[in-house]
């Protein structure tokens, strides 16, 4: 009997960036569905949409923010006919960070977030004022894995720190040192429910919680005001939102607030979850109608 298909959607093998590092993720997923029955192989998204498969998982579509016009071409012409994990509405509207500030006007507890279609060093330098912030992280405004992402302080050589303009523009937050702290808190949610929490700590002297920055990550459990926050900031996302990786991180005050609700191609950190991601299994299944 045949196997349902389900195509990983990758990079291009090629890509000097992305192509060495496709295989231990996608062997990954493949040995997940394979508990469910399902073959799960790998598609280059800039191949278009796969043939021959039940249905397409975004989860490691890396590159995009590099090719952002033919990355949005693909989801704006993405067949109905063929399900799409997440769907197009929702990674459209999540590859750029202006949904931070839609999510806030939506009432979610987000980081105070500038977009400025022009961030020059005056621009900078007024933002310190507008935020309340001795200290500043800067990021492009289409972007992944930190690329681009900066401090900056109120003395700095504003001009030098923004040499190399992204082309979709930046965004700027006040930095908050609970990062270097308790931590950045992730919560992950599979067709809206809960399945595990992470926290990441940046290697001491850094601010970036990636793991290639020499960051700590750890299992915990999710506090309430993690869980709210969290689910707020669902309520508030486009429909058909599948999976999702909420990070979040304290204020001076105390108070939890969204940093980012990472829906394109987050690292989910199934090692962390305590089946091993069998309920991200199954809501694929289930959203692919054949669970």
């Amino acid at each position: 009997m045949k196997k349902t298909r389900l195509a990983v959607l990758t990079p291009d093998p090629a890509d000097p960036t992305y192509g060495a590092r496709i295989t231990p993720p996608t062997a990954h997923y493949v040995a997940l569905f394979e508990r469910f029955g399902i073959e799960a192989f790998a598609h280059p998204w800039t191949e278009g949409p796969p043939r021959d498969a039940a249905g397409a998982l975004a989860g490691l579509v890396w590159g995009y923010h590099f090719r952002l016009d033919a990355f949005e071409a693909l989801m704006s012409a993405w067949p109905a006919s063929l399900p799409l994990i997440n769907p197009p509405n929702v990674l459209l509207w999540n590859a750029r960070k202006t949904y931070l500030q839609a999510l806030g006007a939506a009432g979610v507890s987000i980081i105070p977030t500038l977009t400025p279609k022009v961030c020059d060093a005056a621009f900078l330098q007024g933002a310190f004022d507008a935020l309340d912030a001795d200290e500043l992280v800067v990021k492009p405004l289409v972007s992944a894995g930190s690329h681009q992402t900066f401090r900056v302080r109120r003395d700095d050589d504003l001009a030098e720190k923004l040499t190399g303009s992204p082309p979709h523009g930046r965004m700027i937050q006040p930095f908050l040192n609970a990062v270097a702290g308790e931590g950045e808190l992730s919560a992950f949610f599979f067709d809206g429910v809960f399945s595990h929490a992470v926290r990441k700590q940046a290697a001491d002297g850094d601010f970036r919680v990636q793991p290639q920055f020499g960051a700590r990550l750890s299992a915990m459990q999710p506090t309430d005001d993690m869980l709210a926050v969290a689910r707020s900031a669902l309520a508030a996302a486009p429909d058909g939102l599948l999976y999702a990786r909420i990070d979040m991180v304290r204020d001076a005050a105390g108070v939890l607030r969204l940093m980012e609700l990472e829906a394109i191609e987050p690292d989910l950190y199934f090692e962390f979850a305590p089946d091993a991601g069998d309920a991200f299994g199954r809501a694929v299944l289930n959203r692919l109608g054949i669970g």
